[in-house]
């Protein structure tokens, strides 16, 4: 084989391998992010089998939306939880729009340092939600900070924790479901 040949064939799988690894660099990101904590990402879990300690924190719940005509607020606006403690919040989105519209919630936790040991155990957050038009729902959060936050001598100023919640469209459900409104209409 030729020295360009050699050269064409070496680009086009290096072309290829960076496309795939484009393709895959958001869910690889989201999974660090999930293990460490990365960014604000909290852990999750499928229960709560923490010991309760008497230092307590003050978790305030925080909302925003992005691209959709909805109001989204929590219910309350903040709790305190002793470490290990199930905590249950709730928060309430309304569509305002006169059509049914998907959203999906992203999450943070600040301070940041506080995040993996922030431990969602239920949250609206992990499926679409399809609220319908002037519908209301009150969707749960249950969580609780890992008595491991204690252990650590860098974590003794974490005193208040917030969770936040941004909802954005999901981009091609939403034209999905204008698009099959409109076939119902001539129908």
């Amino acid at each position: 084989m030729s020295a360009n040949k050699k050269t064409l064939v070496y680009l086009v799988v290096l072309s290829v391998a960076m496309l795939g690894l484009g393709f895959a660099s958001k869910p690889l990101y989201d999974t660090f992010c999930r293990i460490t904590g990365y960014g604000g990402t909290t852990g999750y879990s499928e229960d709560n089998l923490s010991e309760i300690l008497e230092r307590k924190v003050k978790v305030s719940f925080d909302s925003n939306v992005n691209g959709l005509p909805w109001d989204f607020l929590p219910e309350q606006t903040d709790m305190s939880v002793k470490l290990g403690q199930t905590g249950l919040a709730y928060y309430k989105v309304k569509n305002i729009s006169n059509k049914p519209m998907i959203g999906t919630a992203t999450f943070n936790v600040t301070p940041i340092k506080a995040a993996p040991f922030f431990i969602k155990t239920e949250c609206f957050c992990f499926t679409e939600q399809r609220v319908e038009p002037g519908e209301e729902i009150s969707m749960p959060v249950i969580f609780f900070v890992d008595p491991q936050l204690d252990e650590d001598q860098r974590l003794a100023d974490v005193k208040d924790i917030t969770l936040s919640y941004t909802f954005f469209d999901v981009k091609g459900a939403n034209d999905d479901l204008t698009a099959a409104q409109g076939r119902e209409l001539l129908n």
